[in-house]
Order: structure tokens, then C-alpha cells, then sequence
């Protein structure tokens, strides 16, 4: 038995994430996936790059520290290798390359600036073959901070996938207007309808909190009475009230509401009655990613 560590930087829009995972390899079994360690900075490099059109230079100083801070961690606990990639914010700032190439320079960490249709792909190769029935049909529904991926999935496999800019930190500062909206709407009718029975799959870290709420074991579904139930408790509580009631983190409490609305504007125009919760995302898909790349 031989044991790996793999790593995977995830730059999002509301927040940077480092995930740090043990790859066990097995003779004759399929090699085993399991956290070593999670770490989060709340940057929230969405509300610059969405509303200013570029990273500012406080922003900036906040990321490259939080980088340097994940290389000493990856260090500390011998990574092998390690993937990094952002996503929307720096996407669409106009600063975003002019940043990785400062970033690399000053930490030695290449920092890769993805598209929604790559980023639909990473998230499609964890391991949602564990949590996808070959003989049903699934909505994937996966919200970040700048932006939302869908994905069909049907008989086990990718039918098609388009990214939204739709995201919590955009529904905060109030820059998703009724056409983008309508857009989504229209999109998951048009390709879900053909499908007799659809199920949501959903990720990101709302719906983890949400999950966490129900009290349900792993594995079990969430209902979508139970999705707007909860949608309507938030919306009647304020962000300092979740941070008491639900112990949510600041930058948890401020979003969760908007982010739920995505997920329930998915179920009800694609006609889902549960959403099932399978607890994997970007960075879980890098690091399979690096293990399918390198062994």
C-alpha cells in the first residue's frame, strides 16, 4: 500500500480554498480518496472584479498572502503535487493574468485562469459516479460566488453543460438582472423537459451548509419542500442572526439566502422534488484530475 498527498487551490469568487487529500493506493482496488486537511480564506475576490472590473491592490495583497500561507501548509504536510486554478473573478478581471503572473513570481505557485465549461468538467470527474444511477437522469447544479455550472447527466454520462453568471456575490451586489435569469430559466427547461423524471445534484458550499441543517444522513436527499421552507426562513432572518442561530460564518450568512434561490429556481423549472447532496467540488475534481494525469 502506498499513501500520496495531492493538493488543489481552488481562487473563487467569494472565496480561496486549499484542499489537501491522501491518495491510498491498494494492490488490485481501487485507490481511496480521503481528506488530510481544508483551509479557507473568506477574500471575496468577486466584489472588485464584478464591481470595480479588477482586483485591487488591498485584495491582491490579501490573495498573494494567502497563497504563500497554503505553499508553507502544502510543505508542512509533504504534498506531492498540487493544482491551482481560479474561476470567475479573476476571469473577468481585467487585472486577473497581470495578478497570477505577480503571484507566481513572488510564491513560485502557477495559478491556471479556467472557463465555466472547463470548470464543469473538472467538477464532473470526482466522484459522482458514486451518487449518479445509470438508469436516472440529474440536474447538476454547482454555484460559486461569481458564477453557476449546470450539467445534464443521463444513462451515467454528460449530455451538456453551460455556465451563468450567476452567482452569490453577483446577487448580493445586485447585478444579475431578469434576462440572465430567464436565460437559466429557459435553459434547464429546454433540457430537462425530454426527461420523464429529473433529480438535482447539488454543490458548493450552501448547499452543504443547507444539508447540514437538516440533520439528514449522508446520502440521503433533500426535499424541495424542505429547499423553500428554508429559503423562506432566510429570507426573514438578517446575516448576524444565522451567524448566532445556524453558527454560519460571515461570509456564509450574507449569501446563503441568494444561493439558495439558485438552488430552487433549479428544482422548480426542471420539475425536481429532491436534490441529492454529494459533498464534492472544484477541488475535489483537480485532485482527481492530478491523480488521473500523474498516478
Amino acid at each position: 500500500m502506498k499513501v500520496k498527498k495531492y493538493a488543489a487551490i481552488d481562487v473563487g469568487s467569494n472565496a480561496i480554498r486549499l484542499l489537501i487529500m491522501n491518495i491510498i493506493k491498494r494492490k488490485n482496488e481501487e485507490p481511496l480518496f480521503t481528506k488530510s486537511a481544508m483551509v479557507r480564506a473568506p477574500i471575496r475576490l468577486g466584489s472588485d472584479s464584478f464591481v470595480l472590473g479588477e482586483i485591487s491592490p488591498k485584495k491582491k495583497k490579501r490573495m498573494i498572502d494567502s497563497i504563500k500561507a497554503f505553499k508553507l501548509l502544502m510543505k508542512v504536510h509533504k504534498v506531492d503535487r498540487y493544482l491551482a486554478y481560479a474561476t470567475s473573478a479573476l476571469r473577468e478581471a481585467n487585472n486577473g493574468m497581470q495578478i497570477t503572473a505577480e503571484i507566481q513570481k513572488k510564491t513560485g505557485v502557477k495559478i491556471e485562469i479556467i472557463d465555466g465549461h472547463r470548470e464543469a468538467e473538472v467538477i464532473a470527474s470526482t466522484d459522482l459516479y458514486k451518487v449518479v444511477r445509470p438508469d436516472q437522469n440529474y440536474l447538476f447544479i454547482d454555484v460559486g460566488g461569481g458564477s453557476t455550472e449546470l450539467t445534464v447527466y443521463s444513462h451515467g454520462k454528460i449530455v451538456v453543460s453551460k455556465s451563468f453568471k450567476i452567482g452569490t456575490v453577483r446577487l448580493l451586489k445586485k447585478m444579475v438582472d431578469k434576462k440572465v435569469w430567464e436565460s437559466y430559466k429557459s435553459w434547464i427547461i429546454k433540457n430537462t423537459s425530454d426527461y420523464d423524471e429529473m433529480s438535482v445534484l447539488g454543490s458548493g458550499g450552501t448547499i452543504n451548509s443547507l444539508f447540514k441543517l437538516s440533520g439528514n444522513s449522508f446520502g440521503e436527499p433533500l426535499s424541495f419542500d424542505f429547499i423553500k421552507e428554508k429559503y423562506k426562513t432566510l429570507q426573514s432572518m438578517t446575516p448576524k442572526q444565522m451567524m448566532v442561530d445556524f453558527r454560519f460564518n460571515a461570509d456564509r450568512a450574507d449569501v446563503i439566502e441568494q444561493a439558495t434561490k439558485i438552488y430552487l429556481e433549479g428544482m422548480k423549472h426542471s420539475k425536481s422534488s429532491v436534490i441529492h447532496v454529494p459533498k464534492v467540488g472544484l477541488a475535489d475534481g483537480m485532485v482527481k484530475l492530478l491523480y488521473k494525469e500523474k498516478g
